[in-house]
């Protein structure tokens, strides 16, 4: 098994690194170890990444060597669940103005753009981590043939609810922010609500399909 390295980051965190390639297993494990981290006393906050998770703590109470020696050890015995979270569906209008870069990632990959559509409906994705901002899930299990690079120039805007592919990875913006991933579709469903508990609707774990309700062509 992987042996992750643990640094510090100031005197009030610890980061896990696994130093490894995105897997299921590696994020499950790490959810695991947020799941006991949780319970740890002077612990502050959790923030589980992809292929990371940082522990905030009370830096005048804690003991740095023995949060460390802790982590370790989860990561050694940590029981990897194979639970999986809820299934959402995410209804996307794919293509036109809604997923202007469709075109671009069919001259990349050599797929038509119907095939396309049909490939990124056909896989249920896993939430590896929420991250970027606020509600923006990173998903596992993009079909390898619609890996297509990031926009040489990032858009000053990409709208909200837009789905997008950069590099092997396809996500959704829950907000209007600057952003070069490849758009093939857009999507009404809100997936951030400060007034809401949880604010986010994907959590990591959740499997999610892309479900087709229009495809412009």
């Amino acid at each position: 098994m992987t042996q992750p390295v643990i640094q510090a980051l100031g005197e009030s965190a610890l980061i896990l690194n696994t130093g490894s390639s995105a897997t299921l297993e590696h994020q499950q494990r790490l959810w695991a170890i947020a799941a006991q981290a949780a319970q740890w006393p002077h612990v502050r906050d959790i923030v589980p990444g992809m292929n990371n998770l940082t522990i905030l703590f009370d830096p005048l109470a804690a003991d740095p060597q023995q949060l460390e020696e802790r982590l370790q050890e989860a990561w050694d015995t940590a029981a990897v669940s194979q639970k999986t979270g809820r299934k959402i569906d995410i209804p996307v209008v794919y293509g036109g103005d809604s997923g202007p870069d469709l075109e671009e990632v069919a001259r990349h990959t050599g797929l038509a753009p119907a095939e396309i559509v049909k490939r990124h409906t056909a896989t249920e994705y896993i939430v590896y981590f929420i991250g970027f901002q606020p509600g923006f899930p990173y998903l596992g299990g993009l079909d390898p043939k619609l890996a297509t690079p990031r926009r040489s120039e990032p858009r000053v805007i990409v709208p909200a609810g837009s789905v997008g592919i950069g590099g092997s990875q396809t996500g959704i913006y829950p907000a209007a922010s600057p952003g070069g991933w490849q758009l093939i579709g857009h999507s009404a469903l809100q997936l951030f609500d400060p007034n809401e508990n949880p604010p986010t609707l994907l959590q990591p774990g959740d499997r999610v399909r892309f479900v087709a309700s229009e495809v412009i062509l």
